[in-house]
């Protein structure tokens, strides 16, 4: 069926569905129509899911993950090592390194990596929140865990070439050992991340 020959109702929902990551116009048409023959307390129980979403979750002050409190819970984890801070690109990074339960310092979230040709440049990162986290003094070392990508080593050049200039005393390692070439740091399983950050190296 075409777009335009749908009810405007369901074809507006139909559209926006289709905005979503993989999700073309048949699989956006199937997921209308399901919400559709949901119980009307289910189907407006998701819409204020979603509102929820928006409302409740923020930035963490001093990670940049998102939570539904400020600091995070990993940030007020008292119990964790204040003086290591992983970098990573994004917030499901976070949480397979979290998932595989082996490394205990804290992280920073940059919000993505490096891609000229896709218009996201230095600016566009977490770096100014960045700065602010380190000027604290409290860290030690950081770890890139960024991934082997293109995107992931010209991010890696980036802030190696920063954390050198402004913070000369602090160690800047990387992830060594077990992440394969081209690969995205969310897709590894617990053995190849636990080797990678056992075997770090200094930059």
């Amino acid at each position: 069926m075409q777009s335009n020959k749908l009810p405007a109702p369901l074809r507006k929902v139909v559209d926006e569905l289709a905005q979503l990551p993989g999700v073309g116009p048949k699989s956006a048409l199937r997921m209308g129509l399901t919400l559709l023959k949901w119980p009307q307390e289910k189907a407006e129980g998701l819409g204020e899911s979603i509102k929820q979403l928006r409302r409740t979750l923020c930035l963490c002050e001093q990670c940049a993950s998102l939570t539904d409190q400020n600091p995070c819970a990993i940030c007020a984890d008292v119990a964790r090592d204040g003086s290591v801070l992983c970098l990573i690109p994004d917030w499901d990074s976070l949480l397979v390194m979290e998932e595989a339960g082996f490394f205990r310092g804290k992280y920073f979230v940059l919000g993505g990596l490096l891609s000229p040709l896709d218009g996201v440049n230095p600016d566009q990162l977490e770096l100014d929140r960045l700065e602010k986290r380190l000027d604290q003094g409290e860290i030690r070392e950081v770890v890139l865990a960024l991934g082997t990508t293109t995107e992931a080593e010209a991010t890696e050049s980036h802030l190696k070439n920063l954390l050198h200039r402004k913070y000369p005393d602090l160690r800047v390692a990387r992830l060594a050992q077990g992440i394969p070439l081209g690969a995205h740091l969310k897709f590894m399983d617990r053995e190849t991340l636990k080797q990678s950050m056992q075997y770090r190296q200094s930059l």
